[in-house]
């Protein structure tokens, strides 16, 4: 008999800064000057991550500071520059990008609505885990390709959840929230798909 594996894509959604007061407070200033510049009210903002189970095994995929992952058993397949290319020669200003094995969620206790289901097919959550050294190595912060959003955490998300064929339409930030950075991983995938597909 051939067992199915199990596989589970999941969406956490955990508040910018849990487990940390400077990001926290850096995080509020930098969307109350959003919300005057943009005449709204302010709002909570969100940093994304995803656990992806498949059979046995479970990943925990998410965008943090280099200098914050020292174990190299954590999975970091990628690195890029916080705030400005050259920044990025120090680890102080460089981001990971990590695929880690059973590994866990820091402050997943504090995360809202979560953990979202977002798929259980087995093919996209295989696609998923191989996207993510892949994924494009842009500064943190900036929106160097003109998606009118900035690169972060979230983007990684998007841009992975779309490149492996998840539909992403129907999955929105916890009620009062906002999650910067959503919007370019999304389009920036939906420019590589476009690219890629057949012409005629």
């Amino acid at each position: 008999m051939t067992t199915v594996p199990v596989a589970g894509v999941l969406l956490y959604w955990l508040p910018l800064g849990a487990g940390g007061h400077f990001v926290r407070w850096n995080g509020r200033l930098y969307e109350a000057l959003a919300a005057r510049r943009d005449h709204r009210a302010a709002r909570a903002l969100y940093h994304s991550a995803l656990e992806v189970r498949l059979g046995p095994d479970r990943f925990v995929i998410e965008m943090a500071p280099v200098w914050m992952i020292r174990d190299a058993g954590r999975g970091v397949v990628r690195e890029g520059p916080v705030g400005a290319r050259w920044l990025g020669r120090s680890a102080a200003f460089r981001y990971g990008v990590r695929r880690w094995r059973m590994g866990r969620i820091p402050d997943v206790a504090e995360a809202v609505d979560s953990p979202r289901q977002v798929s259980r097919d087995v093919d996209r959550a295989e696609r998923l885990l191989d996207l993510v050294p892949q994924v494009p190595v842009l500064t943190w912060g900036r929106d160097e390709l003109r998606t009118g959003d900035m690169w972060n955490s979230n983007s990684l998300i998007s841009w992975l959840l779309v490149r492996s064929g998840h539909d992403i339409g129907t999955i929105a930030v916890p009620a009062h929230g906002r999650a910067p950075g959503w919007d370019a991983g999304r389009i920036l995938a939906g420019r590589q798909q476009l690219a890629r597909s057949p012409v005629g």
